[in-house]
């Protein structure tokens, strides 16, 4: 596995004549979890979608495993929960899964058996016959979770998976993401909260398409002078 699983450099992307990223340089550790954090329509889901795969930047170089990440040989290894959930509404979410593991060739006693795990990890067991129409808001982040998770990926990319969860799951669901980085899983997630930044070994802040500041929480109060997150946050805003 590369020393970064990640690898951002000098990404740069347009809109037709709007520029959404500016310069971007990012790179992830395998077995770090990277949060990125950032206003709403700063470019963070533009930034995820270019590391997904899904958007290809005007200029620079992407790659994920040391693998272009528009590949479909990374299908199997990634995974990957959008801002807004990519659910089948009329499918239970049995249904929705079953239809997810056939894309990532999972066989039937594999799936039996992580439908159950990852069904247990966003406490939704018993909510499995049920079609997804059914299911509130927050259920619907945590069955999209389940889903990005359900092949055991080796890189994890994350658009606000938290959104609509209440207090407590939240908790549970960091408590997660921690297991699994120190499994080995390298997972990019963006957030606008700065309580959640500060369970990240890593952050990168940005602001109008820009990356602002990247490194560890300590690395980036004591640059700044800052006392927390937020103030940080704000000094390196006011230096661009």
């Amino acid at each position: 596995m590369p020393e970064a699983c990640i690898d951002l450099k000098n990404i740069n992307l347009f809109f037709g004549k709007k520029q959404i990223l500016r310069q971007i340089n990012l790179s992830v550790a395998a077995g770090k979890i990277c949060g990125l954090l950032g206003p709403s329509g700063c470019g963070k889901t533009t930034m995820v979608k270019v590391a997904a795969g899904i958007l290809k930047p005007t200029s620079g170089q992407a790659r994920v495993l040391d693998q272009n990440p528009s590949s479909f040989a990374l299908m199997a290894r990634v995974g990957y929960m959008a801002q807004s959930d990519a659910l089948y509404p009329t499918l239970t979410a049995e249904e929705n899964i079953q239809f997810f593991a056939a894309l990532y060739g999972l066989h039937a006693r594999e799936l039996r058996r992580r439908t159950e795990e990852v069904m247990a990890l966003v406490n939704l067991s018993e909510h499995l016959k049920k079609p997804v129409q059914l299911y509130s808001g927050g259920m619907k982040r945590r069955l999209s979770l389940a889903l990005a998770l359900l092949h055991r990926p080796s890189v994890l990319i994350l658009d606000e998976p938290t959104v609509g969860i209440d207090p407590l799951l939240r908790q549970d669901v960091w408590r997660n993401l921690r297991d699994l980085a120190q499994s080995g899983v390298t997972i990019l997630v963006t957030t606008h909260v700065m309580d959640e930044a500060e369970k990240c070994e890593q952050l990168a802040m940005m602001r109008d398409g820009v990356l602002l500041a990247h490194g560890s929480l300590a690395e980036l109060l004591a640059n700044s002078g800052a006392a927390n997150i937020e103030e940080a946050f704000i000094s390196y805003s006011s230096a661009i």
